[in-house]
Formats: C-alpha cells, sequence, structure tokens
C-alpha cells in the first residue's frame, strides 16, 4: 500500500469517518448454523437495535436455521440442500412472514435484495464464492469469514469490489487485526504483515510423528472453537496458508510482504511492520465475536460484555518459526500464490477434497498434503482465468483428486 492508495479492502483507512449512532444496518447472513454464524447471531443479541436480519441461510442444518428464523424472523431463509426444503417449510408454516427458498440460485439471489445493507459470508469453503460475487454486483458491503472467495479469486473480487464502490470487511481474526492496525495509517506505505498462528495441536511434532496423527486428535485445536474443517486445515497449517493468500488481496501485497510466524498462546491476532521499522499489533482473546462484531459495526467499536484480556493471566506471549517441513501445506499455498492464476483455486478445490476424505478416514494426515500437491501437478494451468474458468478448474480438480483417493 503506498500514500497514493488510501483505499484497501473497498475502505477507507482514514479515521476521520463518522456515522449515526443510531444507524440500523440491515444483515444477510449466508452460513448461519456454522461457528462464524452462531457466533454472529450472539453479535446481534448483544447490540439490539442495531442490526436487523433479513437473510439466514444453511446447508443442511435445517433444525437450527428453524429455530433461528423462529428467533430473528427474517424475511426469508435458504437451506443450500434442497433434500431439506420440505421439512424446513413446514417447521415454519406457521411463520408465513418469512419466505422459504432452497439451493445456490436462490442464495445467489437473495444477496442482492434492496433492503440488505451487508452480507456477512460465513459459507464453508468454495460454496461462498458465487453468492459472494453476486451480492458485490448488487452493491452490497461485505463482511467476509469465507477466505475461500478470495483464494480462489482474488484479482476477480478486488476489482470488482473497486468496480462497484463496495466496502469488503475481513473477519477473520488474522486479517481483522490488520485491518485495524491500518485505520489511520493511509499515508504510510507498508513493509510487511506478520500473521500469527496458533500452530495446531501438533506444534513441535517432526514429519515422521506427522504420519501417526488420528483425526480424533487433529480435531481438538487448543486456543479455537471451530468447525471440523477450519479445525482439520489448522492443525495441517493449510489455514495459514489460505489465509496468506486472502491478506495479499485484501490488502494489496506482494507475495514478499508476507510473512508467518507461530505465536501459541493466540493472543496477538498479527502485526503490521511499516517502513520505519515501527509494529503495531492487535491484541485479545481468541473470541471470534470481537471481530465479527467489528465488521459488522465498522467504522465503530461497539460496546459490549464479552471476557476482556489481562496481560496478568498470559504472562508469557512466546513467538517461533513455522516448520515448513512437518506441515508442507503452508509451502504449498505459498508456491499457489507466486504462480497466480488458477493455481490458487487448485489448491483450495483440492484441500476441500483432502479434509473431507481424511474426516471419512480415507486417508491419512500426511495425505491429504501429497493429494493437493498432485492436484497442483496435474490440473491445467490458466494465467489469467476469468470467473467460468475457475468454476471449471474447480470441477476438473475436484475430478482430479476424487482419482487419487
Amino acid at each position: 500500500m503506498s500514500a497514493e492508495a488510501p483505499y484497501f479492502c473497498g475502505v477507507s483507512v482514514f479515521s476521520s469517518i463518522m456515522v449515526e449512532n443510531n444507524e440500523v444496518k440491515t444483515l444477510a447472513l449466508l452460513g448461519a448454523t456454522g461457528s462464524i454464524g452462531t457466533q454472529a447471531l450472539e453479535v446481534v443479541r448483544q447490540q439490539p437495535g442495531r442490526f436487523r436480519v433479513a437473510v439466514l441461510s444453511a446447508q443442511r442444518q435445517w433444525e437450527l436455521l428453524a429455530q433461528q428464523a423462529r428467533e430473528f424472523r427474517p424475511a426469508v431463509v435458504v437451506i443450500g440442500d434442497d433434500s431439506f426444503y420440505q421439512p424446513l417449510k413446514a417447521a415454519l408454516a406457521d411463520q408465513p412472514e418469512t419466505e422459504v427458498l432452497a439451493g445456490a440460485a436462490a442464495l445467489a439471489e437473495v444477496v442482492t435484495r434492496p433492503e440488505i445493507d451487508i452480507v456477512l459470508t460465513a459459507l464453508m469453503g468454495y460454496a461462498g464464492l458465487l453468492p459472494t460475487v453476486a451480492a458485490i454486483r448488487a452493491g452490497k458491503d461485505i463482511a467476509l469469514a469465507n477466505k475461500e472467495t478470495l483464494v480462489v479469486a482474488g484479482e476477480l473480487i478486488t476489482g470488482l469490489v473497486q468496480q462497484h464502490n463496495v466496502r469488503l470487511l475481513p473477519v477473520d481474526s488474522e486479517h481483522s487485526a490488520i485491518f485495524q492496525c491500518l485505520v489511520g495509517e493511509a499515508q504510510n506505505p507498508i513493509e510487511k504483515i506478520i500473521l500469527t498462528a496458533s500452530g495446531g495441536p501438533f506444534r513441535g511434532r517432526s514429519a515422521q510423528q506427522m504420519e501417526a496423527v488420528t483425526k480424533a486428535q487433529a480435531l481438538k485445536h487448543p486456543n479455537w472453537d471451530m468447525g471440523a474443517k477450519i479445525t482439520i486445515d489448522s492443525a495441517s497449517l493449510m489455514n495459514k496458508g489460505l489465509e496468506v493468500i486472502e491478506a495479499k488481496w485484501l490488502f494489496g501485497l506482494t507475495n514478499e510482504q508476507i510473512d508467518v510466524v507461530v505465536h501459541p498462546q493466540s493472543i496477538v491476532h498479527s502485526l503490521v511492520q511499516f517502513e520505519d521499522g515501527s509494529l503495531k499489533a492487535q491484541l485479545g482473546l481468541p473470541d471470534m465475536k470481537l471481530p465479527i462484531q467489528y465488521a459488522l459495526g465498522y467504522p465503530q467499536r461497539l460496546a459490549n460484555t464479552f471476557p476482556r484480556f489481562s496481560f496478568l493471566d498470559y504472562p508469557t506471549l512466546t513467538f517461533e518459526a513455522p516448520d515448513r517441513v512437518a506441515f508442507p501445506n503452508l509451502e504449498l499455498a505459498f508456491g499457489a500464490m507466486r504462480r497466480g492464476g488458477n493455481a490458487p483455486c487448485v489448491l483450495n478445490a483440492a484441500n476441500e477434497v483432502a479434509v473431507a476424505a481424511f474426516l471419512r478416514d480415507q486417508v491419512g494426515f500426511r495425505q491429504m498434503s501429497d493429494l493437493v500437491s498432485e492436484c497442483l501437478a496435474r490440473v491445467s494451468y490458466l494465467a489469467e482465468p476469468l470467473l467460468a474458468d475457475l468454476v471449471a478448474t474447480d470441477a476438473e480438480t475436484r475430478r482430479v483428486a476424487a482419482t487419487l483417493l
């Protein structure tokens, strides 16, 4: 970022932005039943009168979605898997003010409705791409909790954000930290950013020791409470690799401006180093409600009753380099970022297949990296893909990955 570029993420970073304190934002929440979605609704509960929920969606958890609809009374709910449409429709039969829809096309349509101010995309994986594109084209601000959208189509998404003059507000704790550190620093170029990683449950293990990792062990993250897919990604450091690519596009960085450091306590959420050598960091407890609230409330910091951090509870904060031999996914992600084009799309699709196979006990922990690496070598490379090319790349990668299982 340079002094000539006072915008990133589609957001002015000057601190003089003001909004009315009584502004009510109308929210579409995609992925309402997942970890981010349920915590976002906790934020809404904490802020009565500030947010109105207009859309709720889920992929399969129709019973929880119905409960949420009864509480928040949205104008529409969407179930991604249309085989659950009838039970959801029946469950909400006595709530005629809530329209019930199903399928990906419905999801991409509802985010364009005129009453919506901001779309929180908390869908898992590649599924978040097309509805996010539709929302941006409709001029909606995006609170982005779906890193795969920028991993798969970073150049496309950032171009659309500029074209349609919308705000792209990061929800991942690391990117929210960078975002917060950059507010008020528009005239000060970034030397580099440092993304922190907990190291997951297997920090310190050798490559050989990783061969014996079990699914039960991998699903026990030491600091964060997340869904199964992202928990496995965190254990393999693929999550950090995806965040590296996301950061490149969010903040307009070169490949060389992004670094990763392991910070087991997960208190320092990330850092920015400026060209004078000074560092700014954002600290807090490992609680996703904080970055969710910051994105939804931006540019205001909204008061809440969430637990507060105390240095007395964390007298020691440590930092170390990641082990890229024991955790090859991090280097695979950096490599895909450097290659560019559709390589990050291949990386993401192959990883989604690999993680699903690991959760079904079809492959071992280390074999996930082997599968991703093989797909990167086999799938057709495109240097300048369009959206249709990325959709085709995702499908091709999944076909190739399936043959490797």
